[in-house]
Order: structure tokens, then C-alpha cells, then sequence
């Protein structure tokens, strides 16, 4: 006999309370996030200036700002080992704090050895806190709101990097170029306090149990080898092409003859077009499947590159770079989310260490590739090089995701969001969804799921104020 169907009057069961929102989570993640990434934007213009004043050569001080991303890259597998033994917050402030005393370092380095050592340090607290931040995110954020959740974090990062140049430039204004560095320190410190004072949440219903360390990264490597020889080397390539976008176009411009001035306000009116587009984006990839974002991203983006050199005035070089931040503003925290698609549940941290080395080694690579072409060739023949990088990410994407993520297509995001429904638990025996999953309003109203295992095939008729959509309305 089938079940009875559930009263009417029967009070629904309780929601969980573990069910991550954006508006949750914004003051533990988004905001220090925004805040530490100030610091960043208010140094970025004045490292090469600094390495001038403690008398290294043009050239050199022009390699200086590198060693930001050479710190980086060389810190994103030790520091999983931190995070896994301290937690993700934790490591983040711990992060913050090293930062203040390398940034000091940076405010009074004698000379060019202490400054760039103070650089590689700066870039090393980089990858522990973006590495923690990401496996925060993963932790406490339900499944269906992934997408959403590091495209913000990719539009808080993006927010904070337009914000520190000027609050940079206002301190040089009153207290020298050294000005910018105290502008940093604050901000460093000021995430590191609001990381410390703002409660904690709690890890997501629909999220399996994380195993912390026991494996090197090496094995975590040699484990996933194909994932990361395949689906790795398309991230690789998106890193490639979205870091050369910040090349590319400054060298363009002087080649066509354009200002400082031209080329900062090109600069400014792109950067409002990838800020706007972070949330947008996200819930098309939760909805759509990841995909529906990263290709389009990726084709767009790789096609604005190739055909920049056909430019030759500020108007038609504003439009590509516009068409360039709107691609690369669709895309904001794509990496992120594939990468917390695919991570295990066992040593997820190391294995988003490695994850990381690939996107960060891509942004490296980027402008090394422009200047080698451009050295044997042309600059033209340069940009459009790293141009056909993003055309072969977006192939990588389309051949590999589908394998790896369970979310790469609509089908496949619609799949999963049945699953989780059936899973979810029952009201007299009837599937049922609850708060977060996939719906992440917080109303928290049960219904029944028509056609899942258990359902009869009519629609209880629950009350319309316990009700929301199947599908999710999040």
C-alpha cells in the first residue's frame, strides 16, 4: 500500500542550520577577502618605483613586481600543510600577520636582496590565504551555491585591486611613496582582526567529510595525474590568457601612440565592466552548469586578444578592451569553482594546492610568452599568440570538464540537484526539500518531489506557504 500522504496540518521538519547563504557568509569571506586585496592594489604601482630607489636598474626594478607571483607559485603546495594543521581561518590570519612584517620590510629594505625577499614572502602569504580562503568557501557553501559564492569571492578579490591604487595614491599624496606600504599594512591587519572577531560558520549539510593531511602533495598528484594533465592543463591556459589581458593592453597602447592618460582611463573603464558582472555570472554557471560560463568566457576573451593588434586609435581600442572585461568578468571565479568541483573529499586542501600551482603557473606564463614571441617576431605577433591560448582553454574546457566536474552542463547541474532532493530525507516517507538544498533562501518549506523514488505520482497537496520549486529558486 502506499504511503499516507502527510497532513496537512503536520509541522514540517526542522531546517538544518548549517545551510550557508551568500549574505551569510559575506562578513567571514567576502569582506576580509576585499579588504586584505586593498593592500595588494596600493602596492602593485609603486614595487618597481621602490626597486628604483634602492638603486636597482630599469630593467630590474620592471622585474620586481614578478616576484609577487614567483612567491606565489613557490608557496601554494606548503601552504595546504598549514592550513591542514591549523584550519582555513586560522591560516588566513596567520597569513595576514606575516604579510605586515614582510610589507614593513618592504617600507625600509636597504636594499634590492631585502626587497625582493620581502616580495617572495608577500607572495607566499598570497597563496595561503587565497588557498584557504577557497577551501573555506568549499566547506561551508552548499553544492547549488558554489558558483555564486566564488564568483563573488573573484569579485570581491577584483574589487579590492580597483580600490588600492587610489587609497595608495591618496597616502603617497601625504606621506611619499612609502605611503602605500603603510596603506597595505592596514589593510593586512585589518582582515586578520575581522577574520579574528566574526563568528565562524558551519560546514555544509550536503558536503562530505574532509579528510586533512596523511598524503603528500606528491601523492595527491600521482593520484590525479590524468585530472591534471588534462582538465589542469586547460586551467593552465586560462591563466595564461586572463593575466596577459593586463599586458597586453598598456603595450598596445604605447605602440599605437597613446598617453599615460589614455591608457589609464581605457584601463578604468574595463575594469568597471569585469567588476560588474561577478554575480550575474555565478548564477548562470550554478544554474547552467559551469560551461555555460567558462566557454563563452573563453571564446570570447581568446577572439578580443587575437584581433587587438588590428587597432589603431583610443576608440577602437577601448571597445576591444571593453569586449576583453566583460569575457574576463563572466569568467570571475570559474578556476575556483571547477577546482572545488573536482577537489576530493580526501586531502582536498593539497589537492586545491596543486590546483593552484596550475592556474598561478598559467598567470606567470602568460606575459613570459608574449614577451618571448614578441622578441623572436613581432608584438602583434605576441598578443595574438597568447590570443589562440584562450581559444585552446576554451577547447580544454568543453573536452575535459564534462568528465571530471558533475556539474559542467545544465543536464548534468539538473542531475545533480534531483540527487540531492532524494537524499535530502522525507515527510511520512515522501521526498522532501529543505532549506539550502536547493533552495538557499532560508524559508526552509518542505514539498513533495513528484517523481523521485517513494513519491506517488500525484502532488500531495501541501500547504502553498511550505512550498518551493523543485528545480530550486535560489
Amino acid at each position: 500500500n502506499p504511503p499516507e500522504p502527510p497532513s496537512r496540518t503536520q509541522a514540517p521538519p526542522p531546517a538544518p542550520t548549517t545551510a550557508a547563504t551568500l549574505r551569510s557568509i559575506a562578513p567571514s569571506i567576502f569582506l576580509p577577502a576585499l579588504v586584505y586585496e586593498i593592500g595588494n592594489g596600493a602596492i602593485a604601482p609603486i614595487i618597481a618605483l621602490t626597486a628604483l630607489d634602492v638603486e636597482a636598474s630599469p630593467s630590474t626594478a620592471g622585474y620586481m613586481l614578478a616576484l609577487l607571483g614567483v612567491g606565489q607559485v613557490l608557496g601554494d603546495v606548503p601552504s595546504a600543510s598549514l592550513v591542514d594543521r591549523i584550519g582555513d581561518r586560522h591560516a588566513m590570519i596567520v597569513a595576514a600577520g606575516i604579510a605586515v612584517v614582510a610589507l614593513f620590510g618592504c617600507l625600509v629594505a636597504p636594499s634590492l636582496i631585502i626587497l625582493g625577499v620581502a616580495l617572495i614572502v608577500i607572495g607566499m602569504c598570497n597563496a595561503t590565504f587565497y588557498l584557504a580562503r577557497q577551501s573555506y568557501v568549499t566547506d561551508v557553501v552548499p553544492v547549488d551555491l558554489r558558483a555564486r559564492a566564488m564568483s563573488t569571492l573573484g569579485g570581491s578579490h577584483r574589487i579590492g585591486l580597483f580600490i588600492g591604487p587610489f587609497l595608495g595614491a591618496g597616502a603617497i599624496g601625504l606621506a611619499g611613496i612609502h605611503g602605500a606600504y603603510v596603506v597595505a599594512m592596514i589593510a593586512a591587519l585589518a582582515a586578520a582582526l575581522l577574520l579574528i572577531v566574526i563568528p565562524d560558520e558551519k560546514k555544509a549539510d550536503d558536503q562530505l567529510p574532509a579528510a586533512r593531511g596523511g598524503t603528500s602533495a606528491y601523492a595527491v598528484l600521482v593520484s590525479h595525474r590524468r585530472l591534471f594533465a588534462t582538465l589542469g592543463f586547460a586551467v593552465l591556459a586560462v591563466g595564461a590568457v586572463r593575466a596577459a589581458r593586463q599586458t597586453v593592453l598598456p603595450l598596445w597602447a604605447h605602440h599605437i601612440g597613446l598617453g599615460p592618460e589614455k591608457t589609464s582611463l581605457i584601463f578604468g573603464i574595463a575594469s568597471a565592466v569585469d567588476m560588474a558582472l561577478f554575480y550575474p555570472a555565478g548564477k548562470v554557471m550554478d544554474r547552467f552548469g559551469r560551461l555555460s560560463i567558462a566557454l563563452p568566457s573563453m571564446l570570447i576573451l581568446g577572439t578580443a586578444t587575437t584581433v587587438l593588434p588590428l587597432t589603431d586609435s583610443a576608440v577602437s581600442l577601448t571597445l576591444v578592451a571593453v569586449i576583453m572585461s566583460f569575457a574576463n568578468g563572466i569568467g570571475s571565479g570559474i578556476i575556483m569553482t571547477l577546482g572545488a568541483d573536482v577537489a576530493p573529499a580526501d586531502n582536498r586542501t593539497r589537492f586545491l594546492s596543486i590546483w593552484r600551482v596550475m592556474s598561478d603557473f598559467g598567470n606567470a606564463a602568460g606575459p613570459v610568452g608574449i614577451s618571448i614571441v614578441a622578441t623572436a617576431w613581432s608584438l602583434a605577433a605576441g598578443i595574438a599568440t597568447i590570443g589562440s591560448a584562450g581559444l585552446l582553454a576554451a577547447w580544454g574546457l568543453a573536452a575535459w570538464a564534462p568528465r571530471y566536474s558533475p556539474y559542467a552542463t545544465r543536464a548534468m547541474a539538473r542531475e545533480r540537484r534531483r540527487a540531492t532532493l532524494t537524499a535530502l530525507g522525507s515527510v511520512n516517507g515522501h521526498p522532501v526539500a529543505i532549506t539550502g538544498y536547493p533552495d538557499t533562501t532560508g524559508r526552509g518549506r518542505p514539498r513533495c518531489v513528484d517523481g523521485l523514488p517513494g513519491c506517488p505520482a500525484e502532488r500531495h497537496a501541501l500547504d502553498e506557504s511550505h512550498a518551493i520549486d523543485a528545480e530550486g529558486s535560489a
